[in-house]
């Protein structure tokens, strides 16, 4: 896949789930009785105003990285009559300002599952268990991981290696196994004592290769004597989910992406506060457009499930407690309960200018290592 498609389909994706959760937002904040000044395609400068109904009006936008919803007041400036007043975010009901702020986090979780149904009817390629293939489909043979200082990792051998065809023994019987299941490769791996040259033939990054491995012996410990090269395989294909079974096996999927991404990011921002976070687990614009690529590449269900793993991680990251972002302005509003009294708004607003650039400093960051992670 060529890189300006990468960047346009994780345009798409972006644009969507960003939009997705301004809309809960506009929603809400609608069914509340507040007033929404503008709902904007895109952020800031304003390209052209497409029209206005009621009383919002909707904007074309310069930066197209998804969009945003002005409502009156919600800066903690009001102005106007006691009617207009009365309908600016912050004189409302701290309950009703709580639930628009979680109204994007909720709408965001809400597709999520949308796109796990989806993806689950369409079909993923998911790891498969020897007997337990079933009905799937497009079944390859993938190399899981290969051992540092293995003959599979000395001779070029990758983790993510697909098998296409035939790997046979390089010799006059040119002896060889081109099926999918992984207990016929070990098989052949381990069946030369004499440790004859093996040839894989593989695709990498939808380019083929073809690539000669020696096995050695003492690699794997309950059985020294067996030639070995040094990796795990496994069979993977394309699973269907039936419709009338994907709404429930998507509960559980979305359950699982949401305690994994949780527990993630978790770690991630308890290593940075000890000053411990691995960068190489974390992605950033350009990290994830290459992801998407790939995803794209591997299967239109495949992108949906990514997609939805994004507006998860979308979700959660916007309910973390910091300034600028959706759990930072709840943390807010709940304070304000507590005190029974708005904060300050210069305050407030001084706290939100550090949490923003505290937020696009991390961004930037993350950014130069993927570009670094490009050159290595």
């Amino acid at each position: 896949m060529s890189i300006i498609l990468e960047a346009i389909t994780f345009l798409v994706v972006i644009v969507v789930l960003v939009l997705v959760h301004e809309l809960g937002h506009f929603i809400v904040a609608k069914l509340s009785g507040m007033r929404v000044d503008e709902f904007g395609f895109g952020f800031p400068p304003k390209a052209l105003t497409l029209g206005k109904i009621g009383e919002t009006e909707y904007t074309l936008n310069w930066l197209p990285l998804g969009g945003f919803v002005r409502i009156y007041g919600e800066d903690g400036s009001v102005e106007g009559s006691p009617e207009e007043k009365a309908r600016a975010f912050a004189s409302r009901p701290r309950i009703l300002q709580a639930l628009v702020l979680l109204a994007g986090v909720t709408m965001n979780v809400l597709l999520a599952y949308v796109l796990i149904v989806a993806s689950l009817v369409i079909g993923n390629q998911q790891e498969l268990e020897y007997g337990h293939e079933g009905s799937a489909t497009h079944l390859q043979m993938v190399f899981a991981s290969v051992r540092p200082g293995s003959p599979a990792d000395l001779a070029g051998l990758k983790s993510g290696d697909v098998v296409t065809n035939s790997v046979k023994r390089d010799g006059p019987l040119g002896i060889g196994y081109d099926g999918t299941n992984p207990l016929g490769l070990m098989t052949l791996i381990g069946s030369d004592a004499s440790l004859s040259p093996m040839i894989f033939s593989i695709e990498r990054d939808s380019k083929p290769l073809t690539i000669t491995v020696i096995p050695k012996l003492n690699l794997i410990s309950s059985s020294p004597n067996q030639p070995a090269i040094g990796v795990s395989i496994v069979e993977i294909g394309m699973v269907k989910t039936p419709l009338l079974q994907a709404p429930g096996d998507a509960l559980t999927v979305l359950w699982n992406m949401t305690t994994m991404t949780a527990g993630g990011l978790y770690q991630f921002f308890k290593g940075i506060v000890t000053l411990k976070a691995d960068l190489s687990q974390v992605s950033g614009p350009i990290g994830i457009a290459g992801i998407v690529g790939q995803a794209t590449a591997t299967g239109f269900g495949q992108l949906l499930s990514l997609a939805a793993l994004i507006s998860i991680n979308l979700a959660i990251i916007n309910l973390i407690p910091i300034p600028a972002l959706d759990g930072g302005r709840l943390l807010f509003v709940i304070i304000e309960a507590i005190i029974r009294r708005p904060l300050n708004a210069k305050i407030a607003e001084r706290v939100n200018m550090v949490g923003f650039g505290l937020l696009l400093l991390l961004m930037v960051v993350v950014t130069a290592h993927d570009i670094l992670k490009l050159f290595h």
